[in-house]
């Protein structure tokens, strides 16, 4: 039966997305988790895999396309099919038996607009039932680790964790059906120290070459992207809509630095490099839960405190503005949160994240000190009902005690939804931030 590719919800406010560009032709074999095709979304362009094996019998959207949700893309031939007879069936329209016997195939890839996350995610998490269905389940046989001259069946998000943290997938016994590698398999090989050293950083890459400059006495009309147009519509909601209102704090880097320079002398031999900014992570992870209230959102009706920590970091792009969420920080320690605070931030840059990587998020940071900024204001990014802005840390004069010395100080402020957050509130949690950095021994307390 051909098997129809529906237009994925690869965001939870997308609606319609663009083909970008296809990456294979009708004619050639497709397997399950290669990557199919470039999709623009409202946030971002992103990859869409496969979730099956067959053939690219039909493309039946053009590049630059623009199509809703769930709409069909292609399809692809199953084993045993005729690619160029189900070709002829689409292209007469003849498709719609096909097209009905293979939705099961379409609600695998799509995810309804109240589900976080991807349909790389409901691969991750569901049993291939498809495939149940058609014969009764084999026998269970003993697992055991793959070795180097078997099959490895893994999938796609398993195979992607496993290259990024350096893991042999041939040493890993899948718990998956049929001895598929899933992701919790991955993340029991990490912690279990299985995952090799990761390389020593990389030199920067040159920096990329300045924008041409607009003639003189001419003028140069830009078309907005869809991305900078979701942008400008969600923030222009949020301040229209969202009581802001900001607090802002000084904090001593002093303490937090001598600490970051010992444990990177530590960590230097695992090519671990902590940042300021990972500091800052932990410390805010430790003070919403603290403070529940700050680590909230609020959808108008009904304010919802979140037990999990999951902080999005701003990353600006060349035509726009993204925001990928780190899950989880506060069952993260210092080393983790680097690592995958800098996967994130690469991904984002390359536009290369999954559609559960941009949702969820329970608190925002937005961090300008690396250009200098000592102080700004930042807007809400709803539903969550806060933000932190991150200003330079820079070497001032202050008093302590009786004497002017220089210590490092950064500027924070916090925009807060006076819908949820009272003052009283804010002010307390930056407190509790301030002391857990200026103390940062407190983190483990």
């Amino acid at each position: 039966m051909p098997i129809e590719i529906t237009m994925p919800q690869l965001s939870d406010t997308m609606t319609e997305g663009t083909v970008v560009e296809w990456k294979k032709k009708e004619g050639e074999v497709v397997k399950s988790g290669e990557e199919i095709a470039d999709i623009e979304t409202d946030k971002a362009t992103m990859p869409m895999e496969a979730f099956d094996d067959g053939t690219l019998a039909a493309i039946l959207v053009k590049e630059g396309e623009k199509v809703a949700v769930g709409q069909v893309l292609a399809v692809l031939a199953a084993k045993g099919e005729d690619a160029a007879e189900i070709k002829k069936q689409y292209a007469s329209g003849a498709g719609g038996a096909a097209a009905s016997a293979a939705k099961p195939q379409a609600k695998e890839q799509d995810t309804s607009p109240g589900e976080e996350g991807s349909t790389r995610a409901a691969e991750e998490e569901k049993p291939e039932r498809a495939q149940a269905a058609k014969a009764p389940a084999p026998a269970p046989e003993p697992q055991k680790p793959a070795t180097k001259s078997d099959r490895i069946i893994a999938s796609p998000l398993a195979k992607r964790m496993a290259e990024e943290l350096g893991i042999d997938l041939s040493t890993i016994q899948g718990s998956g059906p049929g001895g598929r590698i899933v992701q919790k398999d991955i993340e029991a090989a990490a912690a279990g120290a299985m995952a090799k050293p990761q390389p020593a950083a990389t030199p920067a890459a040159a920096a990329a070459p300045l924008p041409p400059r607009v003639t003189s006495g001419e003028k140069q009309v830009v078309p907005m992207t869809k991305m900078r147009a979701t942008i400008a519509q969600r923030l222009q909601a949020s301040k229209q809509n969202l009581p802001h209102f900001y607090e802002t704090i000084d904090i001593d880097c002093e303490a937090v630095l001598d600490l970051r320079k010992k444990l990177n002398s530590i960590l230097e031999k695992e090519g671990v490099r902590l940042s300021l900014a990972d500091f800052i992570v932990k410390a805010l992870a430790v003070s919403l839960q603290a403070h529940p209230t700050i680590n909230a959102t609020f959808d108008g009706q009904q304010i919802t405190l979140h037990g999990d920590v999951n902080i999005g970091i701003a990353v600006a792009l060349p035509n726009g503005l993204i925001v990928p969420v780190l899950r989880g920080v506060n069952q993260m320690g210092l080393k983790e949160i680097r690592q995958r605070t800098a996967d994130l931030i690469e991904r984002a840059r390359q536009q290369k994240l999954k559609g559960e990587e941009m949702s969820g998020g329970t608190f925002t940071i937005s961090n300008l000190g690396n250009f200098g900024i000592r102080q700004f204001t930042a807007i809400i990014n709803p539903p969550e009902v806060a933000i932190l802005a991150i200003g330079a840390a820079e070497k001032r004069a202050v008093v302590r005690g009786d004497q002017l010395v220089a210590r490092t100080i950064m500027t924070v402020t916090l925009s807060a939804d006076h819908r949820v957050i009272d003052g009283a509130a804010a002010a307390e949690f930056l407190q509790t931030f301030r002391r857990l950095m200026e103390e940062p021994a407190m983190m483990l307390v």
